[in-house]
């Protein structure tokens, strides 16, 4: 696998491989992207008609990026005579500063090009390619390139300006230069993103809160968002590292709406840099007790997008919660559904969930009130549009089936949901862990119906439909010869029987019976699910199974935190643990940041976690993984106007201290030991 290289600052990304080149590629998609849009396609450096190679590359922070290269390929022996420093940053624009180096004694000629295009992708496009619709120009200056798109309403333009004098044509710029011995020459490149709005005005320059940032600006708000959280101290250096790199991760995904002048969390590089219903839902509720003041705009902009309609092409519904929402080309023209797309059953109940959690933890009962409209709306649609077949649970299926997802749960993938025997099952579908989150919201909605919208009657209704719920489920859902729940019901009420990791987020929501959650825990640390390290999206077993399949049998960080504290919930603390242990292990063979996925492989097979290929990273909820596995270490849980502290921490981890837990009862500090006898995870 070709190695990349991503920075990012919210609203504009760039990835590259090793050498700082942009190429266009269907396999590695690199470029220059902003708000769905490719604006760089073509990015590529010689010296001299050579391409470089990498000496090193200084990565360490999100945003700013420095490649030592030298010309040619590399070789056992090298005695380069120029080496070229690549040093850039992303904040809104692109800036690179060229900086070639003479190392040898005499005066030498060199001939330096930047080859440069922009194809104006769609970022699905790039997935599934197709010609343009729309043309583009290119105009040539003095010291300026620029390149443009137009199709009717739709106008981008990429400007690209030299801060040294070069030959400038429709494809790139060219300097010859005469550098002095042991000297050097430079210049300064730099890339401005111009998104044009309906009246020919650039969209970026008239965001609220700022179109290009310098990389001060960008390194002071992340410092300072930082800082904000509780400090960590702790003798297990893998959740040290994890927990560091997390806190940058999630500075950097934040990006700002163009239409909604705030600032959200991004799930993901380099394909889901957008709002995304379900995965901003379960990244605020990782990070919650951590940077709570990052959740009010994610719930208010849910909720103020909210559906109200039956929009087939959209699949929305009114009540229904956004999956994703986009700003490209294909989205604007409506050839994707996406402006915004409605398309999950699960994001709805979990609007609920989060917003009865961030007011358990902060005491935000404003914010309550404001939103009580739309999270009743959101409560009708799990027993409205929610309840397909009219049986009491949620179903889904898609209202668009030549654009929209087959499968909205968070295993979206084509085959993500399957009998046991490896075949798949009709529509509607209803899966198990769809119940499990209408379950707590029914009991979340009727706490807030209770005590902050003064309705006791519907907080009565609420909690008798969740325990009907709760019954009902545990009837249609067991499977007694197999001592587990279904992974779904099919349209005929056939149990659907694989065996999958959604099964714990069952125990998260709580709808599981005490009697059984024995036998589920039994099941996720058992060989046919828990891998060593983690618990696998699909048993080893099943006829779906491949362990670098996307979700037949990889790891998900984000699912194993749920897991770990729904473990924790029914009480089996040993077992949270051990899956806290194979996830921060595992974190640092990728440095401390966890991918959206990898391999399911045996930890006795590989002796390290094996990437998947195609994974985002970082990607915002596997960032906040090692968040919630701290939270589930520590045994935070929000009663009242206290936190209580539960610690239970692994053998061997050592000391775990949490400071300036932020919340309803200002900050308080937490702090958890294990016995010191057996070593730490990842031998520290």
């Amino acid at each position: 696998m070709k190695e990349l290289v991503n920075i990012l600052d919210g609203n504009t990304f760039l990835v590259s491989d090793r050498r700082g080149d942009i190429e266009p590629s269907l396999e590695f998609p690199t470029g220059l992207f902003s708000f769905d849009t490719r604006f760089l396609s073509t990015w590529l450096l010689t010296v001299d008609g050579e391409r470089l190679h990498a000496l090193s590359v200084d990565d360490a922070t999100s945003f700013r990026t420095r490649y030592f290269l030298v010309p040619g390929e590399p070789t056992h022996y090298l005695d380069a005579r120029v080496s070229v420093i690549r040093s850039r940053a992303v904040g809104g624009s692109f800036t690179e500063d060229l900086r070639v180096l003479n190392h040898s004694g005499e005066e030498m000629r060199f001939t330096v090009r930047v080859e440069i295009g922009a194809d104006f992708a769609d970022l699905f496009e790039i997935k599934n390619v197709r010609p343009k619709r729309g043309r583009t120009t290119t105009e040539v200056g003095q010291s300026e390139l620029r390149f443009t798109y137009r199709r009717e309403g739709f106008h981008r333009a990429t400007i690209v300006s030299t801060s040294e004098p070069g030959a400038v044509d429709a494809s790139g710029i060219t300097f010859t230069l005469t550098i002095d011995a042991h000297d050097e020459w430079t210049t300064r490149l730099h890339v401005a993103t111009v998104i044009y709005g309906a009246q020919g005005e650039d969209i970026r320059a008239i965001l609220p809160l700022g179109g290009s940032r310098s990389p001060a600006a960008i390194e002071a708000e992340q410092n300072e968002l930082v800082a904000r959280a509780p400090k960590l101290g702790c003798d297990c250096e893998p959740l040290a590292g994890a927990y560091r790199r997390s806190l940058n991760d999630l500075t950097a995904l934040r990006y700002e709406s163009i239409s909604l002048g705030v600032r959200l969390m991004a799930a993901g590089l380099p394909w889901f840099m957008t709002l995304f219903g379900r995965d901003s839902i379960f990244t605020s509720l990782q990070i919650l007790p951590f940077l709570p003041d990052l959740i009010p705009p994610t719930v208010t902009v849910l909720a103020g997008l909210q559906g109200y309609r039956i929009d087939d092409f959209r699949d929305e519904e009114p009540g229904k919660i956004l999956h994703e929402l986009r700003y490209g080309e294909t989205a604007g023209f409506e050839e994707q559904p996406h402006s915004p797309y409605y398309g999950a059953a699960d994001s709805t109940p979990l609007f609920v969930v989060l917003l009865d959690e961030y007011e358990r933890w902060t005491g935000d009962a404003d914010l309550v009130r404001k939103l009580e409209a739309p999270t009743r709306a959101a409560l009708t649609w799990i027993d409205s549009y929610g309840d397909l077949l009219g049986t009491g649970y949620v179903w889904y299926r898609t209202r668009n089936p030549q654009t929209g997802l087959e499968n909205q749960c968070w295993k979206d993938s084509w085959d993500g949901i399957s009998y046991a025997d490896g075949r798949l099952p009709g529509f509607p579908r209803a899966t198990c862990e769809l119940q499990g989150y209408a379950y707590d919201a029914k009991l979340r909605g009727a706490r807030l119906a209770r005590q902050f919208w003064g309705d006791p009657a519907y907080a009565d209704r609420l909690e008798q439909e969740a325990a009907a719920l709760k019954l009902r489920f545990n009837r249609d859902f067991w499977l007694p010869e197999k001592g587990y729940y279904a992974l779904a019901l099919d349209a005929d009420g056939t149990p659907v029987d694989a065996l999958t990791s959604n099964i714990g987020h069952l125990l998260w929501s709580g709808i599981v019976e005490e009697s059984r959650a024995g036998r589920i825990a039994e099941h996720l640390l058992g060989p046919r699910l828990f891998s060593g390290w983690g618990v696998r999206t699909l048993a080893d077993d099943q006829g779906r199974y491949n362990p670098i399949g996307y979700h037949v049998g990889t790891i998900w960080p984000f699912d194993n935190s749920l897991i770990a504290w729904g473990l924790a919930r029914y009480g089996f603390r040993e077992e949270a643990g051990r899956i806290c242990e194979a996830l921060l292990t595992a974190s640092r063979y990728f440095h401390g940041r966890l991918p959206e996925a990898f391999a399911g492989y045996e930890r006795s097979l590989t002796d390290y976690p094996v990437q998947y290929p195609t994974a985002c990273s970082p990607q915002a909820w596997s960032a906040g993984t090692p968040l919630l596995l701290l939270r589930v270490l520590l045994g935070l849980q929000p009663q009242g106007e206290h936190l209580i502290i539960d610690p239970f921490v692994p053998d061997g981890m050592g000391r775990v201290e949490l400071l300036d837990i932020p919340g309803r009862w200002g900050r308080v500090d937490a702090l958890g030991r294990s016995r010191p006898e057996h070593r730490r995870p990842g031998g520290h």
